[in-house]
């Protein structure tokens, strides 16, 4: 009899325990998704940025998604990295990166996708310099994301966005599904 009573004081603590993880984890997600919008919220609020979700990035990831994911993958980045960052400019850039509102793969040979990787950046901050105020690091960043195929960035913005973007388009490429779904889907409902 003694022995079940451990058991079941084990089991109600395990729950107990499993649910301030779960409350803890919730917590936690939530203030990083506050923090997320509180840098992107003027990109994200605007009609014009979801122009591109028409558009597929990598395997059938849209550039919407691939753009959410990568700022997220960003600010993840910097905060583990405990550099000092322009928060605000590194996530709009993020936001903005792939804003270049074309389908860049060739379905009937008229596109040249190795031309895209090189020349992109430069659309996307064209497009970007339309419809938001950008700022040199944002600028910067947009531009040359694309190294090394193109110059190194200037500010360490820019090299957090070319790390963030090459490991968010290796995992849509090879699962076919991008990192932060769960805020992808808040970011999107909540437009």
């Amino acid at each position: 009899m003694r022995a079940e009573a451990i058991v079941i004081d084990t089991k109600r603590t395990t729950k107990k325990v499993a649910g301030k993880k779960a409350a803890k984890k919730a917590a936690k997600e939530q203030a990083f998704l506050d923090e997320f919008y509180q840098y992107g919220a003027d990109v994200l609020d605007s009609e014009d940025y979801y122009r591109c979700a028409p558009y597929i990035q990598h395997g059938n990831v849209s550039t919407l998604d691939h753009q959410i994911s990568v700022s997220c993958m960003c600010l993840k980045l910097a905060k583990l990295s405990h550099a000092k960052y322009d928060y605000y400019s590194l996530i709009r850039a993020a936001l903005l990166h792939d804003f270049f509102l074309y389908d860049w793969h060739d379905h009937d040979g008229t596109r040249k996708p190795l031309e895209h990787g090189f020349q992109h950046g430069s659309t996307a901050l064209a497009n970007a310099a339309d419809d938001f105020s950008i700022s040199p690091i944002e600028a910067n960043s947009i531009r040359y994301h694309m190294f090394p195929l193109t110059m190194p960035p200037r500010y360490r913005e820019g090299m957090i966005l070319s790390i963030a973007d090459k490991i968010c388009t290796v995992k849509e490429s090879i699962a076919r599904e991008p990192y932060y779904k769960d805020i992808i889907r808040k970011v999107k409902n909540a437009h």
